[in-house]
């Protein structure tokens, strides 16, 4: 009986062990992870900001103060004219830096193609991982340890989706702020290309975000939705930005070009120009849907489209939209990769990966990577520093 019970127990133990091993590889395959150990420090409120307004003709500077150990939390306010370059900074409570910033009321919007010979590299879906972001352009020299701008004339291509979900959503923004003054007065270029969650966000979805910075605004006395609202610093230069852009012949957009936007009458210019004038307005199919509505749609517009990897594309289609553009081939994020890759014969290459949390541990680990186009070919990035050509 005895010897009986073993055995089934055995032959147990050896179907769960195989059962649980498919599981999770089945997990894994589809995309699950586990994450664990969280560090309270995400929820540090004191010295977050800046957050910065417009008020009349003045610059209104907030950082948030205090602790619930020290009785609660306060607004520090500060005022300066409009005309003032402000000093200030950021701060990352996870390791005590201090971002360094120079705030300024002047906001321009990118042109829309650049043509040099000058090395590009690109970054997407960072999601408010602030470390992993700053971890890698360090690494690939893009920064220093000091956070100075190293890339000298080249191309820094931030492919969308840098905030939401993760907790350092205020610290990626203005490490991008401070980078793109830096390099502009080096001859070189920060791109940021708006991905479907900058949209959300200055639509105030923000369903994806951080509870934090709901209460970050409050006390500041602000709603949420003010933080990247028109009157924000941050919410005027964000909605500056372009949604594609054409660098040394290659197309960069969050999500893709749908085959249809080929027999369009629209420049780049104009595609920006209109879906822009959407960022604050959320896309509701309506009658009668024009070509501005199809830009502009949850489904088939730049910023959202996943049509490389969800519809049974030809090459031929995939050819023409970047043929409308006059474009070697396209670089998207927005849908996620298990590493970055080269799909079409090389017309789409796809940068979307997990990036590591910075107050959280993942299994599997996740691992930063990117692209580096020079003289025309591509390298995947890895966050060890090495390049491999693709």
């Amino acid at each position: 009986m005895f010897n009986l019970l073993k055995t089934n127990l055995k032959h147990f133990s050896i179907t769960f062990l195989i059962l649980f091993t498919v599981l999770v590889a089945f997990g894994l395959y589809h995309g699950a992870e586990a994450h664990f150990n969280e560090s309270r420090l995400a929820y540090t409120l004191d010295k977050e900001g800046p957050h910065v307004f417009f008020e009349q003709d003045k610059l209104q500077v907030n950082y948030v103060r205090g602790s619930k150990a020290e009785g609660g939390f306060y607004a520090d306010v500060a005022f300066y004219p409009l005309s003032d370059e402000v000093k200030a900074s950021a701060y990352f409570p996870l390791e005590q830096q201090n971002i360094p910033l120079l705030l300024n009321a002047t906001i321009q919007t990118p042109e829309v193609h650049y043509q040099d010979d000058q090395p590009i590299l690109a970054i997407s879906d960072i999601e408010g991982g602030y470390k992993a972001f700053r971890d890698f352009l360090i690494t690939h020299n893009v920064i220093d340890e000091t956070l100075a701008w190293q890339f000298g004339k080249g191309h820094l291509v931030l492919v969308g989706d840098f905030v939401d979900r993760g907790k350092s959503v205020t610290q990626v923004l203005w490490l991008i702020y401070k980078l793109e003054q830096e390099a502009k007065k080096q001859g070189g270029a920060v791109h940021y290309i708006i991905g479907n969650h900058e949209i959300k966000n200055m639509q105030a979805n923000f369903y994806s975000a951080s509870e934090k910075y709901l209460y970050i605004a409050s006390v500041i006395d602000r709603t949420q939705s003010e933080l990247y609202g028109e009157n924000a610093l941050i919410g005027r230069w964000l909605a500056s930005k372009n949604t594609i852009e054409r660098i040394n012949g290659y197309l960069f957009v969050h999500g893709g070009i749908h085959p249809k936007v080929a027999e369009f009458d629209y420049s780049l210019e104009e595609i920006n120009n209109i879906i822009r004038s959407h960022y604050r307005k959320p896309f509701i199919t309506r009658l009668g849907a024009s070509e501005d509505d199809f830009l502009i749609s949850s489904k088939t517009g730049p910023a959202w489209y996943r049509g490389y990897f969800k519809d049974d594309l030809t090459q031929q289609e995939v050819e023409q939209g970047l043929a409308k553009f006059d474009a070697k081939a396209v670089i998207v994020g927005h849908t996620l990769q298990w590493r970055v890759k080269t799909f079409f014969e090389g017309k789409v290459v796809a940068i979307d990966v997990k990036h590591p949390s910075d107050y959280e541990t993942h299994l599997p680990p996740r691992s930063s990577e990117g692209l580096l186009i020079k003289n025309n070919l591509f390298y995947r990035l890895l966050s060890n520093g090495s390049e491999h050509p693709l």
